[in-house]
Order: structure tokens, then sequence, then C-alpha cells
């Protein structure tokens, strides 16, 4: 089992950064990749930052440019890095940690239970 906990997030005007952090515990070395999701008020969540097993990393063109996800395997911990901050970045972020398989499924997924980041205009 895995548990994560997310934190850094806050108020911030547009155009400010945040640095949201991950920190993972418990059986850590069975995860190989991670995430972060953004929900909006009254919207679905919704993907910001992928790092696959392989390290590559993916971005939504929406933040593309803007957002960074980075981890620290040896702490156990996951980052996001967010600049160029706009209002519609507002809502809660959520981590997301899972193992991929030799065959590309996921065998286990775990989610924090999120940090509000408020853009203000």
């Amino acid at each position: 089992q895995v548990h994560l906990v997310e934190s850094g997030g806050g108020l911030v005007q547009a155009g400010g950064s945040l640095e949201l952090s991950c920190t993972a515990s418990g059986s850590i070395s069975s995860i190989n990749a991670g995430a972060w999701y953004h929900q909006a008020p009254g919207k679905k969540r919704e993907l910001v930052a992928i790092m696959r097993s392989s390290g590559n990393t993916e971005y939504p063109d929406s933040v593309k440019g803007r957002f960074t996800i980075s981890r620290d395997n040896a702490k156990g911990m996951m980052y996001l890095q967010m600049k160029s901050l706009k209002p519609e970045d507002t809502g809660v972020y959520y981590c997301n940690a899972f193992r991929v398989g030799d065959d590309g499924l996921v065998k286990a997924d775990y989610w924090g239970t999120g940090t509000q980041v408020t853009v203000s205009s």
C-alpha cells in the first residue's frame, strides 16, 4: 500500500508560480510512474502532467511549457512546478502514483486527497 500527501497549494496571483509536492510513504518501491491531475470547480478531474515508467513526461497543451513534473525516487517525492499561472488553473490538484507492469497495464494505482490552488486575476 502507498499513502500520498500533497502540499504546496495556496493563493497566488495570475502570472505567479507555485510548486506542489507529493510525499509518498509505504511500499514506494512498487511505484514506477506518476501523474498530477487538476479538478476545477464543477468540472471533472483532468490530467495535467504524467511521468511514465520510462521517465518520459507528457503534458496537455493547456499547461505545456508552464508545468513541469519531476520526482525524487530516493526521497519518495514527486513535484509539480507551475509557472505563469492563470485563473483557469484554479482548483484542486491531485497526486497519482501507479505501477505499470511489463505488459503496459496499470497494476496498482494510488491517489492523494488533493491540495487547493487558487489563482487570482
